[in-house]
Order: C-alpha cells, then sequence, then structure tokens
C-alpha cells in the first residue's frame, strides 16, 4: 500500500481506460464513509473503454452483470494499493449519493432536462464507481460554470421523439412505450436521442454499442 497521489491514480484509472471525473474534499453531511478526506469518482475513458471491457474476463465467461464486476476488480485494485475504499452505485440499499457527490464536484451539474452533464462527458456521463481516500489531496479547480450556459442551442430541450425527456422531467412510462414501438428502435440501438444530442456528448467518442447494452438494460 502506497499513500495515495491524483497523479498515480490517473495512471492506474487509465491503464483501464478510466479518468478521475471528479473529486472533492468532503463536509459534514456529503455522506461519506468515516475518514474520508478526499473522495474521486471514476467513469469511462472514451475512446477506448467499450474495447477494454468487451476484451475482460468478466465480459467473457457468460456471467451476468459483467460491467458491474469489472468495475469492482478494477476499482478495487486501485483502491487496494493506496489505501482507499472504493464505492459501487450498486451498493446498498441504501445506495451511495453518486448524484449529490457528482454535483459535489463542480465538474456536473443538473442539465435542462434535468440528467447530470458532465464537462467532458456531457449527458453520456456516467459513473463506474468512487475511491473514498483516508488523504487529503489538492484538487485541480473545477470550470467556473456549467456547458449548459454557453450552449445556445440547447438541443437536448426538444430532442426526445416520445416527448418523455423534457424540461418539464422525465415521463419514464412513455419512454418505455416509445422504445416497444418500432419509431423507438434508433434509441435502443444506438442511445437516447437526448444524450446524443448534446454537442459535449459527441465529442466524448462513446459507441453506439455500448449506448445499446444500457438501454437494453434499463429496457427489460
Amino acid at each position: 500500500m502506497t499513500r495515495a497521489d491524483l497523479s498515480s491514480i490517473d495512471r492506474s484509472a487509465a491503464g483501464h481506460r478510466l479518468a478521475v471525473f471528479g473529486g472533492f474534499n468532503p463536509a459534514p453531511g456529503d455522506d461519506c464513509p468515516e475518514g474520508t478526506r478526499t473522495l474521486l469518482l471514476f467513469g469511462p475513458s472514451e475512446p477506448g473503454f467499450w474495447a477494454q471491457l468487451t476484451a475482460s474476463p468478466e465480459w467473457r465467461d457468460g456471467t451476468a452483470d459483467p460491467l458491474d464486476r469489472w468495475s469492482k476488480r478494477v476499482l478495487g485494485d486501485i483502491a487496494a494499493t493506496c489505501g482507499g475504499q472504493a464505492i459501487f452505485p450498486s451498493d446498498g440499499p441504501p445506495y451511495p449519493p453518486f448524484y449529490r457527490w457528482a454535483l459535489r464536484t463542480g465538474r456536473v451539474w443538473a442539465s435542462p432536462v434535468q440528467l447530470l452533464v458532465h464537462d467532458q462527458a456531457g449527458l453520456m456521463v456516467s459513473f463506474r464507481g468512487a475511491l473514498a481516500l483516508p488523504d487529503h489531496l489538492d484538487l485541480p479547480p473545477p470550470p467556473a460554470a456549467s456547458p449548459c450556459l454557453s450552449c445556445a442551442d440547447r438541443p437536448c430541450e426538444v430532442a426526445c421523439p416520445a416527448g418523455a425527456l423534457t424540461t418539464e422531467g422525465y415521463d419514464v412510462p412513455s419512454c418505455h412505450a416509445f422504445l416497444d414501438a418500432t419509431a423507438g428502435r434508433d434509441c435502443l440501438s444506438s442511445g437516447c436521442l437526448v444524450r446524443r444530442a448534446c454537442p459535449l456528448s459527441q465529442a466524448y467518442g462513446r459507441l453506439p454499442e455500448q449506448s445499446a447494452y444500457h438501454m437494453r438494460l434499463f429496457h427489460k
């Protein structure tokens, strides 16, 4: 075990096509594990994440939940090297407050359609897990403002062909009904059109195959 260092953690994550999507130094009320002085959130580093995952033993062994099992192995190994604790969205109930933690990083905001938007991944942001560290790390300053504030066209507001995801909120039953119809095949095979409409998402490099995988899990 070595003392946590942000540069070494970045390098370890990059070797698995993961990236630090943000972090913060917890305060009372952040609901982090006791003794946490830095919490880091990890997401897919694109392009390249899907190829990394689908070459893994978890993906190839035919057992359920390959993405979660891969995430737990990889982030668990990183945690072990720096004396941290790996935390995952599937831990629970009660489940860790990843939405609130994401906002605390200053690199993630609520978009006009309430989905989280990340400064690099846009609306394609997802979190494979978090790392709670006992050491205080000095983190880079976050962006001054949400990218949505400078997005003139705001295409996410009108992109949903079912009218299920708008500034008024998310009508989940309408979304599922649309995906059951022939018109919903594009969303199922290539990913949510609202997420794909975001200019940052378009520059992120996430493959349609990965989006299709997540859509199948969502629309079981």
